[in-house]
């Protein structure tokens, strides 16, 4: 057994830590700051806006009354389809503050995306910011069975309201609903790369449980800190890096509402100065990629501790952002299930290419195909358990059995546990390839490719060889001023050869400009197990 506990002890529970039963986290993030005299304090900086803990109490209870006065009851749910903006925030908390529930939408989807999620949810409202307007728009409204309510933040529509003018008619005091820890606070749906995606329905005290376990236990974040996360509000993830970690401990968030491209990211950093820095390992890749065409390197001096997730971070990475930046980055590992990162490297103590031990009151255990614990060393499936683990898949109930029993949850990942207690990811459950009956992690593959100055990203996957049996084949995106040859196709199967074991290598190597990639920045595997099938293999 892995577990982030003393031996023998159990995941800790929201009442371990200290969480009351009756609980509304919108009061653990906002109010209470105000109350303890934190009030005046800069919780939000965006653009050339600042906002206090005190207007986001007052603004938030503005949005609550709105909603209220929409008709919006507890424990309906309310979409919020909205960019990285001080009012992600006060629809969130305020929504959560009257026992409504909001469910943050991923806001690069298309139409028939959220035609589904707004139907399967049945939210009645929808909190939208006004350049994603368009994307509700191309829905007949016809079609959305329970959505009554349209609310711009910008320049409504016909058939919709303004956010602003909506806050500015509502009553600043406001009543928070005494809600119980376990209650439903919000959804998230999941980011799976096929099939509709699940609702993962979180209750009021699994923010609280991530703050205390991870921002707090692992990263030691304080009011002092400021963040700044690449990865969006709208998935698990980002909405802890940038929301509910900072407002945890009355700390300072900067929100971005553009792209994450390189260029603005350097410029956030250099503006605003953050101390914790959250992003993944493809965003990473980009930052390394990019340089200035004159003057010094960009100035991350400020930047006490960098955090990756999302994917497994290949030493590669790792090695070079700390030789360029002098910065660490501490892999983890999280999920929309669980809401955000339970096992993570340490700082000062982080193994490149490992994602770390367990976070202290989370329990990780790694199962066989029959359900039996592998030795130490040994591959197996990972099994969680914590008390952040949404209650369960909304209207999914096969789903959540299948993933969900007695307190564990599958997480799809494999991994191996070595001596001193690190993981170490092997990719996900269907990822894994059999090659000559033995297992190849593909992220080992990877993570050698990407040690070749000449790779910028890469992806392995299975491919049926002439007699039908899987081998790696590799597919590259290769770093700035690399041109593709059969040369340097043979060149990289060579160095993976001099790395890893030779039945590991790619058998094949193609080069593509881009990899497929989920809205959150994962590869899309299955897209490339399709191409691979009916590839024809810059090299063999």
């Amino acid at each position: 057994m892995v577990t982030g506990v003393e031996a023998g002890q159990r995941p800790l529970a929201a009442a371990d830590l200290g969480i009351p039963e009756t609980f509304n986290v919108a009061e653990y993030l906002v109010d209470r700051h105000v109350e303890e005299g934190r009030g005046d304090r800069a919780a939000i900086l965006c653009g050339d806006e600042v906002v206090t803990y005190e207007q986001v109490r007052e603004r938030s209870n503005r949005c609550g009354n709105a909603l209220r006065a929409l008709r919006v009851e507890r424990e309906q749910r309310v979409a919020l389809l909205l960019l990285d903006t001080p009012a992600f925030a006060y629809s969130f908390i305020g929504a959560m503050k009257i026992g409504a529930v909001p469910i943050p939408l991923n806001t690069l989807l298309k139409p028939a995306d959220y035609g589904y999620m707004l139907n399967d949810s049945r939210a009645v409202a929808a909190v939208v910011s006004e350049p994603l307007l368009p994307l509700l728009q191309a829905l007949p409204r016809d079609t959305l069975r329970y959505l009554r309510e349209v609310v711009v933040v910008g320049t409504p529509a016909e058939g919709s309201r303004s956010f602003d003018a909506l806050l500015a008619e509502a009553s600043p005091d406001l009543e928070v609903e005494p809600t119980s820890a376990d209650d439903v606070a919000f959804w998230l749906y999941s980011s799976g790369t096929t099939g509709f995606p699940k609702g993962a329905v979180h209750l009021h005290h699994d923010i609280a449980v991530t703050a205390k376990l991870y921002a707090q236990g692992v990263l030691g974040i304080t009011e002092e800190d400021r963040t700044f996360s690449v990865a969006k509000l709208f998935f698990a993830y980002g909405l802890g890096n940038a929301l509910t970690f900072p407002f945890a401990v009355g700390a300072t968030t900067v929100l971005f509402p553009g792209p994450p491209a390189a260029e603005n990211v350097y410029a956030q950093i250099e503006r605003y100065r953050p101390t914790l820095f959250f992003s993944v390992p493809t965003n990473y890749g980009m930052l390394l990629a990019h340089r200035r065409t004159d003057g010094p390197d960009f100035d991350l001096s400020s930047v006490r501790q960098a955090v990756s997730a999302g994917e497994a971070l290949p030493k590669a990475l790792y090695e070079r952002f700390r030789g360029r930046f002098g910065v660490e980055i501490l892999d983890g590992i999280g999920s929309t299930e669980v809401l955000h990162i339970f096992i993570s490297n340490r700082r000062g103590q982080a193994r490149p290419g490992s994602t770390g031990q367990v976070v202290p009151g989370y329990g990780a255990k790694l199962l066989d195909e029959s359900g039996a614990e592998v030795p130490v060393g040994e591959t197996g499936d990972l099994w969680v358990a914590g008390d952040s683990t949404c209650a369960y898949y909304w209207n999914k109930h096969e789903q959540t059995k299948a993933t969900i029993a007695g307190g564990w949850i599958r997480t799809g990942d494999k991994y191996r546990l070595d001596e001193d207690g690190y993981l170490w990811y092997a990719g996900r459950s269907d990822d894994m390839l059999k090659v000559g009956g033995i297992w190849v992690s593909p992220v080992e593959v990877e993570g050698a490719l990407m040690e070749h100055p000449a790779v910028l990203e890469a992806a392995v996957v299975g491919r049926p060889d002439h007699d039908g049996l899987t081998k790696p084949i590799a597919y590259v995106v290769l770093a700035p001023n690399q041109e593709p040859s059969q040369a340097l196709a043979r060149d990289l199967q060579g160095f993976v050869r001099g790395h890893i074991a030779e039945y590991k290598r790619p058998r094949w190597i193609e080069f593509l400009p881009e990899l497929p990639k989920t809205a959150t920045g994962k590869t899309q595997r299955y897209k490339l197990r399709l191409q691979a099938a009916g590839a024809e293999p810059a090299s063999s």
